[in-house]
């Protein structure tokens, strides 16, 4: 089986929403030497044919979910493959639910959205401290900072992630999205974020805006 068949097993695979399909085609293409690089990008291509779909109504939140947890499999069986410098880098997002937040499924799927468009993701989990966030943006030289809530009453807490970031000197560095079902602009602009969203897939748009803007 050629190498180009291998590849579109896997574009076909995620594409349908079959998980075991897209690991299976993705480990033979390992096993065949299909080079990592090479994976990667067949990977951030798909994920910009998911991005479409979802914006032409051919998707739903269903489906994203589903493809995002496929892009977040296959990508850690290709990750351990790459070697340093390989596969270039949109830069580093620290991402994590805000403080007292326990849900996860918004976050989870941003974060896959965000590792299949070419980004290096640093995912903190749940009911992330503010600290937290301010010791990942300087171990990991974060460009971005996510921070998702679910309902109103956490969502007060992402201001506190902002305050801590600029009391740590590091606000001037990054960018800072937040997302969850209950953001409005007034809020988020209010508690200094520089931008907000109410579905990962848009979410993705921005950071990819502001990566064309440092890389340039």
């Amino acid at each position: 089986m050629g190498n180009n068949e291998i590849l579109d097993r896997i574009r076909n695979s995620i594409l349908e929403l079959d998980m075991n399909g897209a690991v299976e085609a993705t480990r033979e293409a390992i096993e065949h030497g299909v080079p990592a690089p090479k994976l990667i990008n067949e990977v951030r291509a798909v994920s910009q044919v998911v991005g479409n779909r979802f914006e032409e109504g051919d998707y739903f939140i269903s489906e994203l979910i589903i493809t995002g947890a496929i892009l977040k499999e296959i990508t850690e069986i290709i990750t351990p493959h790459i070697v340093s410098g390989e596969v270039s880098s949109k830069g580093t997002v620290v991402i994590g639910s805000a403080p007292g937040d326990l849900h996860d499924i918004g976050k989870n799927l941003a974060a896959s959205l965000l590792i299949g468009a070419g980004f290096r993701v640093v995912d903190l989990g749940i009911d992330v401290s503010p600290d937290r966030f301010v010791e990942a943006v300087e171990k990991e030289d974060a460009k971005i900072v996510g921070i998702s809530a679910l309902i109103s009453t956490t969502m007060l807490t992402m201001g506190d992630v902002v305050k801590a970031l600029t009391a740590a000197g590091l606000r001037d560095r990054v960018k800072i999205i937040f997302g969850g079902a209950p953001m409005t602009q007034e809020f988020a602009t209010a508690s200094g974020a520089d931008a907000y969203v109410v579905d990962a897939m848009n979410g993705v748009r921005i950071c990819e805006e502001w990566a064309e803007e440092w890389i340039d």
